[in-house]
């Protein structure tokens, strides 16, 4: 028997697997081989016992619709002759017979690091200087004081002139009488907060005060664990799910003294702003959805039921909310805030960030929560440097000319550019290449229909309220027909990005962007570049705005009259340099003067 015949008839016969290890062999067995087999011969692709349905060429010609990559039919004969050996075993972890479940826990090998190699990682040394103002006297009313930052609330409490019980009490009354108009609170934690507060002021009393969030109410988006509280993702799989153990930004805020009133609204699985329990609504204009995924913490802050909140983006979940509902969202660098004990939608996406009602606040909120936890692994050792005194005279401020003279911007943001000039900041115009951005678009896919296999394949997914081709469950099962290869072509465009956006950088401090520019949400939140969006000013419009897809059947409504709303200019910083966007934030928040007033009726 030639040797060639013998490789052949090994190939055709051998029940030997590219991925699986050979039970030891038995004395016996290795005394006598079987008669087909010849030593040293390595394993080939190709060769695995057949397994899954038959395959015939018209499935082949079906799937290359799917992904837009045609073959010949030669090429179409060959692929399907072996699919059940060479390919269909591959799913093995997932079709059996030896089923492999991923926990939850596990994040994938590959990491993302938004530092490239040779760049700078941010500040040398940790400096946190917060502002000296007055914050006046305590306000007579309530309302004024549920309205008040986190800056002056801090100051208050800290002098003992406001105690956490009494603003606990005053954001539960707020919540009890407008959460129904808003439908943004999952879990009230009501006597979970009174006890924290009591705890806050008795400590506070005793000469032992934590730092500016002690005794400050505050609200987490429900894709944060909180110990025998209810997680619940927004999503019907999930509603009963009760975490043991706190997130790891939860813990921070614990012991930073800040007191949990309530679990916050998100779209299900973090997507828009339509969850199990209806949909969540702007204070500013009922008529429209608070916009999302951060939906809650965007209402429920703007409204005054919380002091401060916890909201994360994979693709604009801060920006969007706080740009509808009128405050302001820090979406930190990725990697800076460890995500150990918060829902997983993208690993390499995924960021948690302070949403509260001035520039100085998310800071503080920050300054709290900043950091590696050794448990997730994309986060990295890091710096923060944050002066409120500090000037921003000769900050470079980047700008994209054509952006600022089509939709999405408006006047708003042109008014912004040139109060940063004023303020003694130095425009600099710069631009990017016109790349197919979105295309990015299938790593978030691909890793979101990873991390919701499970539901994804047992049909619980389809409990979902939102069920329009535009939601999770249709883009998680379409997910699976994505191209691996395109996915890795993906990956490498997303470095290509990454070194435009480092070019970019070393030209300017920070950017200023119009804050729902597409490009730039997609190539920042693939970059990791940290974000701050706040109120800039006012707009009008005449019809209610969404973050679904048109809908001929359900049509937004419209106004006689056009509505007076919130608007917001948005600041991209260096990496790992949220000092420099909030300090420039500060300036220019001062300046425009807009954020203090509360949306009308509440």
């Amino acid at each position: 028997m030639s040797s060639k015949k013998s490789r052949r008839q090994f190939l055709a016969q051998s029940s030997l697997t590219l991925l699986a290890a050979a039970a030891v062999p038995s004395l016996t067995e290795a005394q006598n081989p079987p008669a087909n087999s010849t030593p040293g011969m390595p394993p080939a692709f190709g060769t695995a016992p057949a397994a899954g349905p038959e395959v015939t060429t018209s499935d082949f010609a079906g799937a290359e619709k799917l992904l837009q990559a045609p073959l010949t039919e030669a090429d179409r004969a060959q692929a399907a002759g072996n699919w059940r050996n060479a390919m269909a075993p591959l799913y093995e972890r997932r079709t059996g017979p030896r089923k492999l479940p991923i926990p939850s826990t596990i994040q994938p090998y590959s990491t993302i690091h938004s530092i490239l190699p040779g760049q700078p990682t941010g500040p040398a040394a940790n400096k946190f200087i917060r502002s000296t103002t007055d914050p006046g006297p305590l306000p007579a009313s309530d309302h004024e004081i549920a309205f008040s930052s986190v800056t002056r609330l801090s100051r208050w409490i800290e002098t003992r002139k406001l105690t956490s019980e009494r603003l606990t009490k005053i954001y539960l009354d707020r919540i009890q009488q407008f959460n129904p108009k808003l439908n943004c609170i999952i879990t009230l934690t009501a006597d979970h907060a009174l006890d924290q507060a009591r705890k806050a002021d008795a400590e506070i009393a005793s000469g032992h005060y934590r730092g500016p969030l002690h005794g400050i109410p505050w609200g987490a988006k429900d894709l944060l664990d909180t110990a025998n509280i209810p997680t619940t993702y927004g999503a019907e799989p999930f509603r009963d799910r009760i975490p043991t153990a706190d997130a790891t930004v939860t813990q921070r805020l614990n012991d930073a003294g800040a007191v949990l009133i309530a679990k916050l609204s998100l779209g299900a699985l973090a997507l828009n702003d339509i969850w199990f329990g209806g949909q969540t609504m702007n204070p500013w204009l009922l008529e429209e959805g608070s916009s999302g995924s951060s939906a809650g913490p965007g209402s429920a802050t703007a409204a005054g039921l919380v002091a401060f909140a916890i909201g994360s983006e994979t693709g604009g979940s801060i920006v969007s909310p706080s740009m509808r509902c009128g405050i302001t969202g820090l979406r930190p660098t990725y990697g800076r805030v460890p995500r150990t004990g918060a829902m997983t939608l993208c690993w390499s996406l995924d960021k948690l960030g302070p949403m509260a009602r001035s520039v100085e606040d998310t800071m503080l909120v920050l300054n709290a929560v900043t950091g590696p936890d050794n448990h997730d692994v994309a986060c990295i050792p890091s710096h923060l440097d944050f002066d409120a005194s500090a000037s921003v005279e000769g900050l470079r401020i980047g700008y994209f000319p054509l952006w600022m003279k089509e939709a999405p911007a408006t006047p708003v943001d042109s008014a912004a550019l040139a109060a940063a000039a004023r303020l003694g900041m130095k425009p600099v115009e710069v631009a990017i290449p016109d790349w197919p951005y979105d295309n990015l678009d299938l790593i978030l896919f691909a890793e979101a229909a990873a991390a919701f296999e499970e539901i994804t394949l047992n049909h619980q997914l389809d409990t979902l309220k939102a069920q329009v081709p535009d939601a999770w469950p249709n883009t998680f099962r379409q997910s699976r027909f994505l191209s691996a290869v395109d996915f890795v072509q993906a990956d490498r465009l997303r470095r290509m990005v990454a070194l435009e956006m480092a070019r970019i950088m070393s030209q300017v401090d920070l950017l200023l962007v119009p804050s729902l520019r597409d490009e730039m949400l997609t190539i920042t939140n693939f970059t990791g570049h940290p974000s701050l969006t706040f109120r800039a000013g006012f707009v009008e419009v005449t019809e209610a705005r969404s973050d679904w897809a048109p809908d001929p059947n359900h049509p937004l409504p419209k106004f006689a009259s056009p509505r007076r709303v919130p608007h917001g200019i948005t600041l991209i910083g260096r990496l790992f340099d949220e000092g420099t966007i909030a300090r420039a934030g500060l300036a220019l928040e001062r300046s425009f003067n807009v954020a203090a007033e509360p949306p009308p009726g509440f």
